[in-house]
């Protein structure tokens, strides 16, 4: 594998640890204990459902070798990585230059609308959110197809990933909807406190200032391309959990 992959855990999750320095999210719980957390997104129903999921596996019989090797969906992991990352940082970077050429959404003598001039905002991100839904569900099924080829333990793993996933994804799906939303809270709460800090100064606006280093729309910018790559690593957590326990399951080279 060519590049380390990062690590969080349920609670550090560095998405919900960068909402809350913007004061989008209360802080989260450091010691709230993951199988208390994961019960208050499992009902009774899906509770049953996860049960006779393992209850099946462990008595099958199936058995094989796995046609994919650790390295190769390390390699996978990695290329669907650097294809969502660049996509995010190349459009936020053509997004600000567009913003600094020509703030289309700051009209002389017009009050500035905070709805309208965060839409394209808004429409950016979840185009990303949609990109990396996309290239990361069949990443995601290839490394559970890869498992379920290989040992018993590991095709356990397989069948409770997926089942989790059937289980959980329509909430997290939910919940990750209402962060475009979310951001504009944190765009309208810089451009009021940049009104207030002319008011203090007694200074008269100029949009063309704003995507400048210190502008309150630059700042904006940065932070939400930062929230969108930390969303993308969120998202890839149980692709790099599962290709990391194939890896240590397999036996090491002499």
């Amino acid at each position: 594998m060519t590049r380390t992959q990062r690590r969080t855990n349920f609670n550090s999750s560095r998405l919900i640890q960068m909402l809350a320095d913007l004061a989008l999210l209360d802080a989260p719980e450091p010691k709230f204990a993951f199988a208390e957390k994961l019960g208050q997104w499992v009902d009774f129903v899906s509770a049953n459902t996860l049960s006779s999921a393992l209850s099946a596996i462990t008595v099958s019989p199936k058995g094989g070798t796995s046609a994919s090797q650790p390295a190769t969906l390390a390699e996978e992991l990695v290329r669907t990585r650097t294809k969502l990352e660049n996509s995010i940082t190349k459009s936020f970077a053509q997004q600000a230059a567009s913003a600094r050429r020509e703030p289309s959404f700051a009209k002389p003598g017009k009050p500035f609308d905070v709805a309208s001039a965060y839409l394209p905002f808004r429409r950016n991100y979840l185009a990303h959110q949609r990109d990396m839904d996309l290239s990361i569900r069949p990443l995601r099924a290839n490394a559970r197809e890869a498992l379920a080829r290989s040992s018993p333990a590991l095709r356990k793993l397989a069948v409770l990933d997926a089942t989790l996933e059937s289980i959980l994804n329509d909430r997290e799906s939910k919940l990750l909807a209402t962060l475009a939303s979310l951001l504009e809270k944190r765009f309208a709460r810089l451009f009021k406190s940049h009104q207030q800090e002319l008011t203090d100064t007694q200074q008269a606006d100029n949009p063309g200032l704003w995507m400048e280093p210190g502008g309150w729309l630059a700042r904006f910018c940065t932070e939400l391309q930062t929230v969108l790559l930390a969303e993308l690593d969120l998202r890839l957590q149980p692709v790099v959990g599962l290709i990391e326990t194939f890896n240590n399951e397999k036996p090491k080279p002499p």
